[in-house]
């Protein structure tokens, strides 16, 4: 259906045009009509017509001005002119309005239905797109509360894999290159301690909608899911620090949403705030917010305010420090060897008289870059393992020691790297061993994945990325091509085969034996009959 308005101060002309839009296009136009300048703005407020057909002099305010006022509250009408003046300067400011059409009367009827019908395509062109954004758009607001908590969970409780934070920030345009952690939790706090979390979490989760949507209109931020009786979101920065004014600021207002709130639904709500971070180390900026929450009584605590977590001297490399045990627990040979050395010529270059700290740091960075490789990677850890380390930090050339020291960080990285590649090709290694061993017998995914004790969808997954083809196709190949063998010979009947190789069903095996050689079994042995002639 489409709305068409007339403004025209001739009656002649009016029933002239409703009668070939009656007559042209029936009931897909609703028309009405207007006779002055002021009666069509008025009549376009009302109506909200998709396309105008507009003469430029009428009584009042003239044609011109009149599209000019109705365009500022419907910006997508389609205005088609027609008028008995064909002066430029008319035609001009037609133009310049964006108008479809400057026609002069008297207009022959089928250029009037052409414009029309132009006009109605442009306008369901419009109206498709108008469509599909919305669309895009509720499948947005379905898909984005996901990615964010994804982005959450990646920060705070991933491997600290930058890679994927940046994956994350990139889906949600998140350009910032720091943040900051705030932590909502629900409930009265006693002896440092909620009373009666699980209530309390169960009447967040009611007002969860309206908690989220009142946290983004007091902070633009990436809002994540429950976690008992907290919502942790985390706040994009830009700049290196946030300034006293700033966090006055920040503090007031989510104090005075919070005590909306509170008002609206009767429940207890305070805020925890981290300090300003890197996206790396937003761990730790959670858990000064949680710090924040559990030293303090206000309804916002923050944890410059109270001198929450660990501080560093200026020119402490800390976000180096963190680079390089990102890159042991991602089990990043090369990427570990470049930042230690990096850090390494920093401490002989900012602390060159203090070389005992140096070696001191360097066992310090040694003994934790090994804990967490075995934390991350597993292995066998063995109490002698590092009985000559004292003696080699404390003896060694300051050459010996940085090359102990990157070859140490290096080991540890590659001991994360090497075990998770085991973790993942072992039960693939076993379980094509079984394939191979037992293809002829009637065995299933669900039998292979049981045997090397993996779930049936995660060993799926894991087979098709080791193996480059899924579980059936792989099956089906060995099959397959043990059958071709046995056929090309003279000891197995064509009814045999199809049995020996795992397939009860003739007329199932033909089908598949076809489908992968072009051919029938009957015909593939024909044909090997004829070359071995």
């Amino acid at each position: 259906m489409y709305k068409i308005m007339l403004a025209d101060d001739e009656s002649i002309v009016i029933e002239a045009l409703k009668f070939i839009i009656s007559d042209t296009f029936g009931d897909e136009c609703e028309v009405a009509y207007a006779k002055t300048g002021r009666g069509v703005v008025e009549l376009a407020q009302e109506f909200r017509p998709d396309i105008a057909i507009m003469d430029i002099q009428m009584p009042g305010i003239n044609g011109i001005d009149a599209m000019k006022e109705i365009q500022s509250f419907n910006p997508s009408i389609i205005f088609i002119v027609m008028s008995a003046y064909d002066k430029f300067d008319y035609a001009k400011q037609a133009i310049d309005l964006g108008v479809l059409d400057y026609l002069t009367k008297p207009v022959e009827r089928d250029k009037i239905e052409a414009v029309l019908k132009k006009a109605m395509a442009i306008n369901d062109k419009r109206k498709e797109k108008r469509s599909n954004d919305l669309r895009i758009k509720e499948k947005l607001e379905i898909v984005v509360p996901f990615m964010e908590s994804g982005l959450i969970y990646s920060l705070l409780f991933g491997e600290n894999d930058i890679v994927t934070v940046n994956k994350y920030r990139e889906l949600l345009s998140i350009p910032e290159e720091s943040a900051y952690c705030m932590v909502l939790e629900a409930g009265e706090r006693e002896n440092e301690r909620v009373s009666n979390e699980v209530g309390n979490g169960v009447r967040l989760d009611d007002k969860y909608d309206v908690i989220r949507e009142a946290i983004k209109s007091t902070v633009n931020c990436i809002v994540g899911p429950i976690m008992s009786n907290r919502i942790i979101c985390i706040v994009p920065f830009n700049g290196e620090e946030i300034r006293f004014a700033e966090r006055s600021v920040l503090i007031e207002n989510i104090r005075k949403k919070l005590h909306e709130l509170r008002e609206a639904f009767d429940i207890e709500l305070r805020v925890g705030v981290g300090r300003l971070k890197s996206w790396r180390a937003q761990g730790e900026s959670y858990r000064e917010a949680l710090q924040a929450l559990k030293i303090s009584v206000g309804s916002v605590s923050h944890a410059d305010d109270l001198e929450v977590g660990p501080r560093w001297e200026n020119d402490y490399p800390i976000e180096l420090e963190r680079e390089i045990f990102a890159n042991v627990a991602a089990g990043l040979v090369t990427e570990t060897g470049h930042s230690t050395r990096e850090f390494w010529n920093w401490m002989v270059g900012a602390h060159s008289d203090d070389e005992g700290d140096i070696r001191i740091k360097v066992i310090d960075f040694i003994l934790r870059a090994e804990y967490d490789s075995y934390q991350k990677g597993g292995g066998m850890y063995r109490f002698d393992s590092r009985k000559d380390y004292l003696e080699t930090a404390y003896r060694s050339s300051l050459t010996d020691l940085e090359n102990w020291f990157v070859q140490k960080m290096s080991d540890a990285a590659r001991r994360v790297n090497l075990l998770k590649e085991d973790s993942l090709k072992s039960p693939i290694v076993k379980a094509v061993e079984y394939i191979r061993e037992h293809f002829r017998s009637d065995i299933s995914l669900d039998d292979v994945a049981r045997m090397v004790d993996v779930t049936p969808y995660y060993f799926s997954k894991l087979f098709k990325a080791e193996e480059g083809v899924n579980f059936i196709d792989y099956l089906t190949a060995l099959r397959i091509e043990e059958a071709r063998k046995m056929l090309s010979g003279d000891e197995f009947a064509v009814k045999e085969v199809g049995a020996r190789v795992g397939y009860q069903d003739p007329n199932y095996f033909s089908r598949i034996f076809k489908k992968n050689t072009g051919y029938t079994p009957t015909e593939y042995k024909e044909k090997c009959n004829e070359k071995n002639k």
